[in-house]
């Protein structure tokens, strides 16, 4: 059984990872209606040997390829080889799960200089100008 590696510190078994092929879908030929070269990874979140903080933000995080279940299914058929679109998935999955040690930092809201409300405040009304010229004449003036 080999390892995946995820981070320096996480990794996972082989065996954690069920595979299944597919056929492609779209053109192709006899090789789309013949070979089954699709890869699809399943991977079962809560009954894998990750730690509990990966586990908890890979379930949090909204993406398609997550299932309420708390499976990640990931389906790739980019290429005509099973290989190549097998290491494609996990590739792709490798690079989800590590995703969530990633955290990002927080925004800092900053205030508009003084320059750039009275920038806004002359474009409004030079704005207001033009509109006002385009009106036609009152009887008054």
């Amino acid at each position: 059984m080999a390892e995946i590696q995820i981070s320096a510190r996480v990794s996972i078994s082989d065996s954690e990872i069920e595979w299944q092929f597919i056929r492609s879908s779209g053109a192709g030929g006899q090789n789309v209606n013949k070979v089954a070269t699709a890869a699809q990874l399943i991977f079962d979140i809560n009954a894998s040997s990750l730690p509990e903080f990966y586990k908890s933000r890979l379930l949090q995080r909204r993406d398609h390829r997550i299932t309420q279940s708390g499976k990640i299914i990931i389906k790739c058929q980019e290429s005509r080889s099973q290989l190549a679109n097998r290491e494609q998935a996990l590739a792709d999955f490798i690079a989800l799960v590590s995703s969530v040690n990633r955290v990002q930092k927080p925004r800092i809201a900053t205030r508009p200089t003084k320059a750039s409300k009275v920038r806004r405040v002359e474009g409004k009304k030079k704005r207001a100008t033009i509109k006002a010229k385009r009106q036609k004449p009152t009887a008054e003036s």
